[in-house]
């Protein structure tokens, strides 16, 4: 992070925005904490606590878990956080990945019963007896989405949960279950280097008044400049290791299609990420459309950078340069694409 970067971070109280119509106001930029837990290699959990805390200072208040973060260990992390804070924070949680049987068996779950059963799980470890916004982490084909959001509505009439959300679904999905229950938020991948949302859950979340949850808004750390072959880079522990565009040759031309990212930063005294995230933050402007990316970090520094990047703006010509990345970038975001809203439209 660079200087100036650095003071407009230490200075910055984010602002805020409503999830969906009714919903809570949260800081314009939230926190991810995946990988506080998991997937990214061993946890400095001093460190993760103290970022926790220096998102709050800065007017983040959405802090995004979900059951199968570290099977649970990271509700159980959080709450303590949230006990110290929780009138003060926006907690989302989600459920439907069934880990269970072990990964290599895991499973996609979106039957009512299941539902019941996880929602009661999440309270138990977070420590709560509400959950502020609840989503259904990935879409089951198999059962009809009615019943499903049918049955979380169910949850807010019990009053164990407060909002409604949807992650990785299209826009016919998110329609359809706006029609039966009023979703908050939709939380999908969203980022420079992925926008096959914009074929269409946009488009219906700014129709409904649905905010727009982006997650990996940096690609994983790939946008920060960081990587050129992972293989190398990341611990035993990440699991980038294994994902497409952090591998091989794809890793190496994708480094490559950062050179606008960091010319750009550098003119502005700013970095890559933050570049990368004020980018979401203009996009979802074109739309009209709220917008709260969740970048994940476990380090206070990293931490005010991202916050940093809600006071930088790109200007149109900055704008140009940035559009051809997503098109050019080498590899898929997984290396089962079959539970996202991608495979679906």
């Amino acid at each position: 992070m660079t200087d100036d970067s650095s003071a407009r971070a230490a200075d910055q109280r984010i602002d805020r925005v409503r999830l969906g119509t009714d919903g809570p106001l949260v800081g314009v930029q939230g926190l991810g904490c995946m990988g506080m837990s998991e997937f990214y290699g061993d946890t400095d959990e001093s460190a993760a606590r103290a970022t926790l805390g220096t998102a709050l200072d800065r007017g983040v208040t959405l802090f995004d878990t979900a059951d199968m973060y570290g099977m649970g260990a990271n509700e159980e992390f959080l709450a303590p956080f949230v006990a110290a804070h929780r009138d003060e924070i926006t907690l989302a949680t989600k459920f439907a990945i069934d880990r269970s049987a072990g990964d290599e068996a895991r499973v996609v779950r979106n039957d009512p019963a299941y539902i019941r059963q996880a929602v009661e799980g999440s309270l138990r470890r977070l420590g709560v007896d509400v959950i502020d916004l609840y989503y259904m982490h990935r879409r089951d084909p198999a059962v009809p989405l009615a019943e499903s959001v049918g049955a979380m509505a169910e949850l807010v009439e019990r009053g164990l949960v407060r909002h409604l959300g949807l992650s990785e679904v299209t826009g016919a999905e998110l329609r359809e279950a706006h029609a039966v229950h009023p979703i908050a938020a939709l939380q999908s991948e969203w980022s420079l280097f992925s926008r096959d949302v914009e074929r269409s859950a946009v488009g219906a979340a700014a129709e409904l008044g649905v905010a727009f949850v982006p997650y990996s808004p940096l690609g994983r750390g790939f946008l920060t400049g960081a990587f050129a072959d992972a293989g190398r880079e990341l611990g035993e522990g990440d699991f980038r290791r294994f994902q497409p565009r952090f591998t091989g040759e794809n890793a190496r031309t994708n480094a490559a299609l950062l050179e606008p990212v960091h010319k750009i930063a550098a003119a502005h005294g700013a970095t890559a990420a933050q570049v990368a995230l004020a980018w979401v933050q203009q996009r979802a402007e074109v739309h009209g459309l709220p917008v709260v990316p969740i970048p994940g970090t476990r380090k206070p520094a990293r931490l005010l950078e991202n916050v940093g990047a809600t006071a930088l703006r790109l200007d149109a010509e900055e704008l140009a340069a940035l559009e051809p990345l997503a098109a050019e970038v080498a590899g898929d975001r997984y290396p089962d694409m079959s539970s996202t809203s991608a495979a679906r439209e």
